[in-house]
């Protein structure tokens, strides 16, 4: 069929006759799948061998409670700065006989971020110890103050700048600022320290955990996996929220331990030390 007629006047809207037919609308790429968290059942059995293996070793059904409770909440602050920034909807995860760990969906935009996530799972974690101080306040017994005690130990000793500690997260990116390889030495330094002192104080297990995660940091290569590199101002801001996190997780130490010595900041040393091992 032939369209013999007169042309059609093309309208203010119409394409250009000569305009090409418009390309179909590229498919959006699939989304990520997102991390399954860890299972209802196998977290409940994780927390139970967790709960019974510190019970066994310390005695205390209290120290036990006190742990698994600083452990959540330490983890949750985590949690919450992971979907602050973007990063979640963030998972806790409960690891028998050693701990836990908080996963978000993807990485920190920026190292500053990811310095932010790092601390404020020991900075929110001290909260979790104002129960136990209510408590020894309400029911006396010197259980309460053990336990905000190892609430508080167990925020600053995730502190120390080895892998995979908090600490090697919030002070990692500062010395990478130096060089990549000052941070690499600095960590595998700090590393075999702390591994050599769980083996002296007899806590093989955790000498364990962190000995396997330094190799694995070593294995993997990947110091520096995050976003945007710390500015100047961020690295002196990251020092500084270091310091003032690792006074606060120490002052509640002290305070829950000075009433458990002789009610001095001596003994209270002296408690801790011997706890650690540097006093035997």
């Amino acid at each position: 069929m032939n369209d013999d007629g007169p042309p059609i006047r093309r309208g203010p809207w119409d394409a250009p006759a000569n305009a090409a037919a418009p390309a179909p609308a590229a498919r959006p790429a699939a989304a990520a799948p997102e991390v399954a968290g860890q299972s209802l059942v196998w977290a409940l059995i994780s927390t139970a061998l967790l709960a019974g293996f510190l019970w066994y070793f310390s005695g205390s059904w209290v120290v036990a409670v006190a742990a698994i409770w600083g452990l959540l909440v330490h983890e949750y602050g985590h949690v919450l700065a992971m979907n602050r920034y973007g990063m979640g909807p963030a998972k806790i995860y409960i690891i028998p006989f050693l701990g836990g760990m908080a996963r978000g969906q993807r990485l920190p935009d920026s190292e500053w971020e990811g310095v932010k996530v790092s601390l404020a799972g020991p900075a929110f974690g001290l909260l979790a110890a104002i129960p136990f101080f209510v408590l020894y306040l309400v029911l006396g017994g010197t259980a309460w103050l053990l336990g905000a005690a190892v609430i508080a130990a167990i925020n600053l000793i995730n502190l120390a700048p080895a892998p995979p500690l908090d600490g090697s997260r919030a002070l990692g990116p500062v010395l990478a600022r130096i060089h990549p390889m000052v941070e690499m030495g600095a960590m595998i330094a700090m590393g075999l320290l702390v591994v050599l002192w769980g083996l002296s104080s007899g806590r093989l297990i955790f000498a364990a955990f962190l000995g396997l995660a330094l190799i694995g940091h070593l294995r993997r290569g990947a110091w520096r996996p995050e976003g945007r590199p710390l500015s100047g101002a961020e690295a002196g801001y990251s020092v500084g929220l270091f310091v003032l996190t690792t006074l606060a997780c120490a002052a509640v130490t002290l305070a829950a331990l000075i009433p458990l010595a002789d009610g001095t900041l001596t003994g209270a040393l002296t408690v801790a030390g011997n706890y650690l091992g540097f006093g035997q």
